[in-house]
């Protein structure tokens, strides 16, 4: 009513109402909606549909030693795409091929993720064949090198959950679920080395469901056990397979199911449909009705419901024995998506950020987004990994940084092949390729240019140990040329001076990682270093409310220095959404401060974070909260305040009860049951917590949570206590207080450290 009143006012008059204004601008805020312009919709053509349909994007994720280059290797193998197999810790001293690096091969574990592409031809019930183009990335599974699965599964549309058939869910099986989770990537279970002793694939179906929290059922059962593992029954499409001939070539299917296992088949495809009619609507009817499900409805449901992340079918195999790994294979190409049935959404950067997210389509004449997942320093210079999601890249096209707004030629495109290459002129959505000569960084978008639009980046973890490093002898280029280049290509691994003992301290996510960049520092740079006592990353933080009011006076020749803030600085939980725990908030009123000096404020105050007054260390968990102050027309400057909110944080922090925090690491040991009290006694030793332990045949599992600066040696004093035979990895957990004494030790060395340098 009151703007149909307001309409008619004379255009003056509806300027200077103030009636009119605020209707001019309720109409604005209404028409500012219609203002944002919907996405262009790009469909699919015919050709982009066939392509598509036939692709898939995949990772092998596992934990330690679980068998994922060995899986690897025999898919390239099947697919025609290497010649022969070699294995991981090969006598034939050419190692597995997607262990490129020397190091890789020498220590038997996989470093860097690698990757390739095949061609695979599924057999279908009726005979039938179809060609499938597969991308593969295989990926670390030490926790240390956790930035590697990161990436990959940032990037790729499904993934093989490789698990061991007799330890199972493992502490890096659980990491490994947190990130598809986070990046959203359905996934189908591998159960592994099916012909070790004390292999038992049930188990491991129940802990995928108890421990991972994801519904899952095996679509197989194994043809004889251990030694005598020979084949599987497919219990979607009821039918034994064996695998025969050199290396397992051959792949003989028979309908005859063995009578031996018969009965077992005929229990868990029972499970099977009823697992699935928890999760699909289509079999949940059907079970409801009392109808059996044909196999093409099974089948239809377990793609539905593991596209849908509802679900993961579980395969069983052994790499190592040849066995089972082309039905795997026809797994990844049924029960995976292809890339047009994912979601992909990317933000418009000439839109507010709140703006909503813009859909992406895998079509190839719309305008290109693709994402630079990793970068690796070639022979050729830098090589950048980039996945495409819309759009058409071609060589010596023009493409554009969006983070930068920088414009670069393409002047090479590749397909890797592990570390060989494979020119090409143009890829198409959905795949992945690699470019030369590209300056970027890890998790750039990438256009042509007609668009602004920019995808989210990975998660990247902090860092949790730091060493002291220094070339031995003569410090040459190479040194820092080294340490800048892995600083760059591994987001995790960092690097800076320390401004008291001027030494070049990095830091990373183990003893392990570092202890691999230093060897690499030496082998590919010749580069000798020496590092010191590993350190741990402690923080401090308050933990209690404390007021503050601090004025800054500083009077010399010709205008001086002066500035007042009031205010008070609380403990902060860390925020769940932007993964922050210290803010700066203003809540001053009526311009005690003028707002050109509230940045300066909060800039003293992030600087004042930096170095806490304990130990030295990072302050974190602490909110800023300024409520007055006071400043003066000539001497008040920026500097002025930044130096009076250093100061008042000082004064306030000494006065909010401040503790000393240390990293926790969830810590799992696997040893022989019969040194169960020795590695639970040396676990307590180090002021370890027990979590969960489980005894299986004659091995056991212990889980504990053990501050880092308690773990280091542990590794000499575990093989001690178990002969040998005991492993442990861990992770970083959370940061928890120290205790009293530890807290005065490290603020005595830091006294000490202070007094010397005066």
């Amino acid at each position: 009513m009151l703007v149909r009143g307001c309409g008619r006012l004379s255009p003056l008059l509806h300027s200077l109402h103030p009636l009119g204004r605020a209707a001019s601008a309720a109409a604005a805020v209404a028409a500012k909606p219609q203002e944002t312009p919907a996405p262009p919709q790009y469909k699919l053509t015919e050709k982009d549909i066939q392509r598509l349909t036939f692709q898939r994007n995949i990772g092998v994720s596992a934990h330690i030693d679980s068998g994922k280059t060995t899986l690897t290797e025999r898919i390239l193998y099947y697919t025609g795409r290497i010649r022969d197999i070699h294995e991981v810790r090969g006598r034939d001293a050419v190692g597995a091929k997607m262990d490129s690096m020397d190091l890789e091969r020498e220590k038997g574990i996989t470093i860097q993720s690698a990757a390739t592409f095949c061609d695979w031809e599924t057999t279908n019930v009726d005979g039938s064949k179809q060609k499938y183009a597969i991308n593969i990335i295989d990926t670390p599974g030490h926790v240390d090198f956790t930035i590697e699965v990161e990436r990959a599964l940032r990037v790729l549309d499904g993934a093989i959950l490789v698990l061991c058939a007799v330890a199972g869910v493992q502490s890096q099986t659980t990491t490994v679920d947190r990130q598809m989770r986070r990046y959203g990537v359905p996934r189908i279970s591998f159960v592994n080395k099916m012909d070790r002793p004390g292999a038992n694939p049930w188990r491991i179906v129940s802990q995928i469901r108890s421990k991972l929290r994801i519904p899952a059922a095996a679509v197989q059962i194994p043809i004889g056990v251990e030694d005598g593992f020979k084949g599987v029954v497919d219990l979607v499409h009821w039918r034994a397979i064996y695998n025969e001939g050199q290396k397992g070539v051959d792949v003989v299917i028979s309908d005859e199911i063995p009578a031996d296992v018969l009965s077992l088949a005929q229990e868990k495809r029972q499970e099977l449909i009823e697992q699935l009619a928890e999760v699909d609507e289509e079999i949940g009817d059907l079970v409801l009705e009392d109808l059996p499900p044909s196999n093409d409805q099974i089948a239809d449901a377990i793609r539905r419901s593991t596209i849908g992340l509802k679900f993961s079918p579980v395969f069983l195999g052994s790499a190592i024995k040849n066995t089972a790994v082309q039905p795997l294979l026809d797994g990844v190409c049924a029960y995976l998506p292809n890339p047009s049935q994912l979601e992909v959404v990317a933000h418009d950067t000439s839109l507010p950020v709140t703006a909503p997210q813009v859909p992406l389509s895998p079509a190839a004449d719309a305008p290109l987004v693709g994402l630079a997942f990793k970068l690796e320093e070639g022979r050729f210079g830098q090589l950048t990994y980039m996945r495409v999601y819309q759009g058409s890249l071609k060589k010596s096209n023009l493409i554009y940084n969006s983070r930068t707004g920088k414009k670069v030629k393409v002047p090479r495109l590749v397909r890797m092949h592990s570390n060989e290459m494979e020119d090409i002129d143009s890829i198409g959505p959905g795949e992945i390729c690699a470019i030369f000569g590209v300056e970027c960084s890890s998790g750039d978008t990438f256009t042509d240019g007609s668009t602004s639009f920019s995808m989210t980046s990975m998660f990247v973890p902090e860092p949790v140990i730091s060493l002291a490093i220094r070339a031995n002898g003569i410090e040459t280029p190479n040194f820092s040329r080294a340490l800048n280049r892995f600083k760059k290509e591994d987001p995790t691994f960092r690097v800076h001076m320390d401004q008291e003992s001027k030494e070049t301290i990095i830091s990373g996510m183990g003893e392990l990682h570092l202890e691999i960049y230093v060897e690499r520092m030496r082998r590919e740079y010749n580069v000798d270093c020496v590092t010191g006592k590993p350190r741990v990353a402690f923080r401090e933080t308050i933990s209690k409310r404390s007021d503050f009011v601090y004025v800054h006076k500083k009077q010399t020749g010709g205008a001086g220095q002066y500035a007042k803030v009031c205010g008070y600085i609380e403990p902060m939980e860390m925020d769940p959404e932007t993964g922050k725990d210290v803010a700066f908030e203003n809540h001053i009123m009526g311009g005690t401060i003028p707002t050109n000096y509230i940045p300066a404020i909060e800039k003293g105050f992030f600087e004042a974070l930096e170095k806490g007054t304990l130990t030295g260390n990072p302050i974190s968990g602490v909110r800023f909260v300024l409520t007055d102050g006071g400043y003066h027309i000539v001497d008040s400057s920026e500097l002025a305040f930044r130096n009076a909110t250093i100061g008042a944080f000082r004064e306030a922090f000494r006065g909010a009860n401040a503790i000393v925090l240390e990293p926790i690491m969830k810590v799992e040991v696997v040893a022989p049951s019969e040194f169960q009290s020795n590695v639970i006694g040396g676990l307590n030793t180090r002021r370890g917590t027990i979590v969960d332990s489980e005894v299986r045949d004659d091995e056991f599992t212990a889980i504990a949570e053990v501050a880092l600066n308690e773990m280091f040696g542990y590794s000499n004093q575990l093989r001690g206590a178990t002969q040998g035979k005991g492993e442990f990895s861990m992770e970083y957990k959370n940061h928890m207080p120290a205790l009293m004494n530890l807290q005065m030790e490290l603020e005595d060395a830091y006294k000490k450290t202070l007094l010397a340098k005066k």
